[in-house]
């Protein structure tokens, strides 16, 4: 289950970094590379943070075919997705929700303090759409007045809370993941933000 969410995250993550090149109107170079360093540059962090080198898509080269055949696939039906900033919107929140809950697992792994492996699990998710919005030009959503870090935050503490009790750790994986995708899609869907300090 752990692998498997680990590959769906960066199915999610290639997905937002192709449709954000497609937006800027990169050639097909740039939109790998975009589409690369949004899928693995947040496990990348997460892995040399807690010494785990070399990173995870070195050693198993399944996420590069992943990542490989993501931008294909996303370039070739491109004209059949519609509205491409919502596929972004919805592929970008369902990789911050599955990569929240594998940094918490490695973090876990690694015998850190929960607040770290909550911290971990954020930055896992997070810091791949940062490189992506900074190399594309754009503000990361993550410093702006959205709930985007906040959801990661709240889905960490939901894994801890959640693993106390007697079910499955795979229950436990769903459970956490659902919860950061719930909060960011509820919050869009409403306008919460974090409160600014700009008129």
């Amino acid at each position: 289950m752990f692998y498997a969410i680990d590959i769906l995250g960066t199915i999610a993550f290639a997905i937002s970094g192709v449709l954000v090149a497609l937006s800027k109107r990169m050639d097909v170079f740039g939109i790998l590379i975009i589409a690369t360093v949004t899928a693995v540059g947040g496990g990348t962090l997460r892995d040399v943070l807690i010494g785990e080198t070399p990173v995870s898509w070195m050693l198993n080269l399944n996420y590069i075919y992943v990542i490989l055949a993501s931008t294909v696939l996303t370039i070739i039906f491109k004209n059949k997705i519609d509205y491409l900033r919502k596929s972004l919107f919805l592929f970008d929140t369902i990789g911050i929700g599955l990569y929240t809950v594998v940094g918490v697992e490695k973090g876990i792994s690694a015998g850190l303090d929960p607040i770290i492996c909550i911290a971990l699990g954020t930055m896992s998710a997070c810091f791949g759409g940062v490189i992506r919005d900074i190399l594309c030009n754009e503000i990361p959503v993550i410093f702006r007045k959205e709930i985007y870090a906040t959801a990661c935050i709240l889905g960490g503490l939901t894994y801890f809370l959640v693993r106390k009790l007697p079910i499955d750790n795979n229950v436990v994986f769903i459970i956490a993941g659902l919860v950061v995708i719930i909060i960011r899609l509820l919050a869009v869907r409403f306008k919460v933000s974090l409160p600014t300090l700009y008129k």
